[in-house]
């Protein structure tokens, strides 16, 4: 039977599954054009991997974590306690299909073809998220000092000239800086610096997750409504879907499942069958250390960023394939202690430890477009290492497919029906 609540959003034109930044900036986009939206997610917006990332708007990532050269590395990565990656057998031996599928996008071509799809939506993200964030009142969360990229070592610089190459082919704005010139831009830092990579134009925000909180005020200003239950089964139908959130069932014109490294759990969206895994990353947060930097600094060969923000220094990152279900990992937690120690020396704490799920595709590469089993329902998911990057153009994708209208972008590379 429906209930008096469930007639009362039946005229809805889109039902948001998942409130990260993917999830509210669809749902902004569009309640910005007018569409009566539910966005849907028993987690305050923003409090996943929107909450605990590297707080950087990586508009020059277009490097998959696919590599060439990463078949010859891995007994060296997986064996060192030194290493930004670590993978748990027993998940890994039990998901073959994403590994195996994985590997097989390493090989160069593929390395390439990535790159280049994620180098062009890349080049729209700031047109995706610059009206989100003036929409939300939030100019005072973003810092535009661009990015640092830095090598400690002579091989490590050498095993990326292909990657650092292919960035230049691809059109990403960086200026290559010597010993002196880091330690001019940043003279805390302990590290020795072999060479780097300046970003320019690249930004930053101090609060990730305060963005998303000032979206979803903008958001339920303009007419948009939230229901902290998760959707957990979509029905298509031939004039809309049906939605089963919180025990109730509601009809909607279109769905758009952006529930993150849950996406694939929600039954009938088609989705299910997708490689969906999880590359779990993971930050530690120092208060009273923030001055310590005035940009974001990624350490490459350590496999991790260190961001001033308004809660202190964090230093966010790192590669664990152990699925969603394992406890934290201490060892990764202690490497990012140690690491930060190697690139500041002594830190005082770190008052917070954090553990939290990028949902990756093997390709590196998110879904985004219509499911194979209805263009009812909408796509959006997988963003990885980018979900904060991309999460404002992915949202004004899927605003636009769900008026029918054709994104003013290739999204071809996207397509669900890739796997």
């Amino acid at each position: 039977m429906t209930t008096n609540r469930a007639k009362d959003r039946a005229e809805i034109d889109l039902v948001v599954a998942g409130a990260g930044i993917v999830g509210m900036a669809t749902a902004l986009w569009a309640a910005k054009r007018g569409q009566r939206v539910l966005l849907c997610d028993p987690a305050p917006p923003g409090a996943g991997a929107s909450y605990g990332n590297a707080c950087t708007l990586a508009t020059y990532g277009c490097l998959p974590v696919n590599s060439p050269d990463i078949l010859a590395s891995i007994p060296r990565l997986l064996a060192s306690p030194e290493s930004p990656l670590s993978v748990n057998y027993l998940h890994a031996l039990t998901h073959p299909r994403w590994l195996l599928s994985f590997l097989a996008n390493c090989r160069p071509a593929r390395v390439e073809a990535i790159a280049a799809t994620l180098a062009a939506i890349l080049s729209h993200a700031d047109a995706g998220l610059n009206p989100l964030i003036e929409e939300a009142g939030a100019e005072d969360l973003v810092v535009a000092n661009d990015a640092l990229y830095v090598w400690a070592t002579r091989a490590g610089f050498a095993a990326a000239a292909d990657g650092n190459a292919l960035r230049h082919r691809l059109g990403v704005p960086a200026e290559e800086l010597g010993p002196a010139d880091v330690a001019a831009l940043e003279p805390d830092l302990r590290l020795p610096v072999h060479r780097a990579l300046r970003f320019t134009g690249a930004r930053h925000l101090r609060d990730p997750q305060e963005l998303v909180r000032r979206m979803q005020r903008r958001f339920e200003a303009l007419g948009g409504r939230v229901l902290r239950h998760a959707v957990t089964r979509v029905r298509p139908l031939a004039d809309g879907v049906e939605v089963t959130t919180g025990g109730e069932t509601l009809r909607a014109a279109r769905v758009a499942i952006t529930a993150g490294a849950h996406a694939t759990g929600i039954a009938g969206t088609g989705a299910e069958r997708l490689p969906l895994d999880v590359e779990r990353g993971y930050h530690l947060q120092y208060p009273g250390e923030a001055h310590r930097l005035s940009r974001p600094v990624g350490w490459a060969e350590a496999g991790f960023y260190a961001v001033p923000m308004a809660q202190g220094l964090r230093l966010a990152g790192t590669v664990e394939i152990a699925g969603t279900r394992r406890p934290p990992n201490r060892r990764r937690l202690r490497y990012l202690e140690r690491k930060g120690a190697e690139m500041f020396g002594p830190l005082k704490g770190p008052a917070e430890e954090w553990l939290g799920f990028r949902p990756s595709f093997p390709d590196a590469l998110p879904v985004i477009g219509p499911s194979p089993r209805s263009d009812r329902i909408l796509l959006a998911f997988g963003h990885q290492h980018l979900g904060l990057t991309l999460g404002g153009i992915t949202g004004r994708i899927v605003a636009d497919l769900s008026e029918g209208r054709a994104p003013n972008l290739d999204i071809t590379g996207f397509d669900a029906a890739r796997f």
